[in-house]
C-alpha cells in the first residue's frame, strides 16, 4: 500500500519515511514514531493501517541520521544495536523530524502523532513542544518528562504488566501531568488506560507478547480520539 520516500529536516540531511494513502478523502495525516528497531515491517504494518483507516500516515527513519536503512528483528543480538542507535538519536532530533514529517503531510488535513515503545514518548513530547493532538504506546521514558506541560489533546496506553512501567509510574502520569496555561478547555483531553498486557502488547509481530484483545481495545480508542481531534475537518 506504501512507498518509502525522502524527507527534508532542519539538517543538511534528508531521511527515508514509509508514507501510506487512504484510498479516499483522507479524514487528517498521522505521524507514527517508530520503536527502538527502526522503520521495519512491523511498523510498516502499522502505517498500511491507519492509511486503510482513512488517515496519511508517515512513519520517518530517525536512525537515517546514524545508519541508513536500518531494520532490526527482535532477537536478542538486535537489542545492543537498537540501543546504540537511540543513544546517538536525541529526543530534540526526533521532534525536528516528526515536525518535518507533519509538515510534509500537512496537505492531508490536521496532522496527529502515534507512538510506539521508545515512540511512545516521542507521541508525548510531541503534545508537549508540538502541539500535535498525541497518543503514546507504552512510553517507558515517560516519566522523566512528566514535569513539562501538555499543549494538545493527549492518549496515553499501558500493559499492566510491563515491568519498565510499573503501577507507580502510570500513578505519576495520572498525578503529575498537567496541561499549559493557555490551552483552552475544548483541547484538555487526557486519557490513560491500563490493560491486562505486557510491553509491546500492540506488536503482532512477536506472539510472546502481542495480547490482540488489548490491542484491539487501544487501536478503536486511538481511532476514536483521532476522530475527535482529526477527523472530519476536510
Amino acid at each position: 500500500m506504501g512507498e518509502t520516500i525522502q524527507i527534508g529536516t532542519t539538517r543538511t540531511q534528508c531521511i527515508g519515511a514509509y508514507l501510506a494513502k487512504p484510498s479516499g478523502m483522507p479524514q487528517g495525516g498521522l505521524v507514527v514514531v517508530q520503536e527502538i528497531f527502526g522503520v521495519n515491517a512491523h511498523i510498516r504494518s502499522v502505517v498500511d493501517r491507519f492509511a486503510a483507516a482513512g488517515y496519511v500516515a508517515i512513519a520517518p527513519a530517525f536512525f537515517d541520521h546514524v545508519e541508513h536503512r536500518v531494520e532490526l528483528d527482535y532477537a536478542p543480538e538486535s537489542w545492543a544495536r537498537a540501543r546504540e542507535l537511540v543513544a546517538a538519536t536525541p529526543f530534540e532530533r526526533t521532534l525536528e523530524d516528526v515536525a518535518s514529517a507533519a509538515a510534509s503531510i500537512a496537505s492531508s488535513g490536521p496532522v496527529g502523532v502515534v507512538g510506539y515503545c521508545w515512540g511512545g514518548t516521542v507521541a508525548m513530547l510531541s503534545a508537549m513542544r508540538l502541539g500535535l493532538p498525541a497518543v503514546g504506546y507504552y512510553g517507558s521514558r515517560n516519566v522523566n518528562f512528566l514535569h513539562e506541560p501538555l499543549r494538545a489533546p493527549t492518549m496515553l496506553h499501558f500493559g499492566e504488566r510491563d515491568k519498565s512501567i510499573p503501577a507507580e509510574a502510570i500513578a505519576r502520569h495520572r498525578a503529575e501531568l498537567h496541561f499549559a496555561d493557555d490551552v483552552p478547555p475544548a483541547q484538555r483531553e487526557l486519557a490513560i488506560h491500563v490493560y491486562p498486557a505486557d510491553h509491546a502488547f500492540n506488536r503482532d509481530a512477536t506472539p510472546d507478547c502481542h495480547d490482540n484483545a488489548s490491542a484491539a481495545l487501544a487501536r478503536e480508542r486511538t481511532l476514536a480520539f483521532f476522530a475527535r481531534h482529526l477527523g472530519g475537518a476536510r
